[in-house]
């Protein structure tokens, strides 16, 4: 498979920079067997079947954005630079592996401050990253990153506009809990009071998982030969109860419908030896493509994804290539909104 398997042409218009509201007022492109039907989120239960089982992750977005300086004393006396930092994985004793910007302004040992609370050692650098040690740690620190960052918006959003105060909402779930995230399972935010209501009414279940969706998501593929890809490592876990839950829904004869492709990615690695769905901890850098063979998924809730992405080889395994060309070809010439503010697709291979 070439990278070039999974281009396709967008128009600049359609990718969205804020979402819809109400949040279940996006719209929602349902691909059955049968057809193709366009509907709005709101409407979900309406393609479900009493007794199927949502699988929703609860990760939790944190500002991860930082815009601070550095200071340097030389012959010249005393020199700054601005630095931005955007966090991507915390390690022991309270350090941050993090992007910063540019990492060539920055010597290890030099301190970044952020805020009159918030202050970061660079501890090494590496390829592109490097290690912080962050003055703070505990609730402190979440506290003065709370304060200090910014949501760290896809690229493609943050070059059209800056991250505010509204995307501290919109950029997060309603169930958001278990904080560790550096950009939102997107498919999710669809889902307000009102969708989950219906939900409810119409006997559809749901189980919460996490999976800590890191900055690599954002990642381009650089190698045309796709197999030779490596897909970065994210946190994920499925406690015994929610395994539970699942494959109780599978014994009843329910289908498991994961709502975005981190749900679905966690799913599929708890699944991959046994064909059943097991308790899950730890990392996870499971990479589909087509020919992968789902064991767990029945369903896919996800949004529109950017061409050339490894999200798109996903959704290309799961309903096969030339019927994801037919989705998507559909959802252009309809002007559904794409990415992560975008609209969503309701993905279902078989009944």
């Amino acid at each position: 498979m070439r990278l070039s398997d999974f281009d396709f042409e967008l128009p600049e218009r359609l990718i969205a920079t804020r979402p819809a509201r109400p949040r279940s007022s996006s719209r929602l492109l349902v691909a059955e067997p049968a057809g193709l039907t366009d509907a709005r989120s709101i409407d979900l239960p309406r393609f479900l079947r009493p007794g199927d089982r949502l699988v929703l992750n609860d990760t939790k977005v944190i500002p991860a954005r930082l815009t601070g300086s550095r200071a340097r004393t030389g012959p010249e006396g005393e020199t700054s630079a601005r630095i931005e930092a955007t966090l991507l994985e915390p390690q022991p004793g309270g350090r941050w592996q993090a992007l910063l910007k540019p990492l060539k302004k920055v010597r290890d040992g030099e301190e970044i401050v952020f805020s009159s609370e918030l202050s970061a050692v660079v501890e090494s650098r590496g390829e592109g990253a490097a290690v912080l040690a962050f003055n703070l740690d505990g609730d402190d620190f979440d506290a003065a990153l709370s304060a200090a960052g910014a949501m760290p918006l896809p690229p493609y959003i943050a070059g059209r506009r800056p991250a505010d105060a509204q995307d501290r909402e919109d950029y997060q779930t309603i169930w958001a809990r278990r904080t560790g995230a550096v950009a939102a399972p997107t498919a999710s935010l669809h889902f307000d009071e009102a969708l989950m209501d219906a939900l409810d009414a119409a006997g559809i279940a749901r189980t919460y998982v996490t999976l800590h969706v890191g900055a690599g998501t954002f990642l381009p593929v650089k190698v045309d030969d796709v197999s030779q890809h490596k897909m970065h490592a994210e946190w994920g876990e499925i406690t015994p109860g929610a395994a539970a839950e699942i494959e109780a829904t599978r014994h009843a004869g329910g289908r498991i419908v994961p709502i975005g492709t981190t749900a679905m990615r966690l799913l599929e690695t708890a699944a991959r030896d046994t064909g059943r769905v097991r308790p899950f901890s730890g990392d996870t850098d499971i990479f589909i493509t087509p020919g992968f063979r789902f064991r767990a998924s029945d369903g896919l809730m996800t949004n529109f994804h950017l061409p050339k992405s490894t999200l798109m080889m996903l959704v290309s395994a799961f309903m096969g290539p030339a019927r994801i060309r037919e989705i998507y070809a559909h959802a252009i010439a309809s002007e559904y909104r794409f990415f992560s503010y975008g609209d969503a697709s309701l993905l279902l291979p078989r009944c």
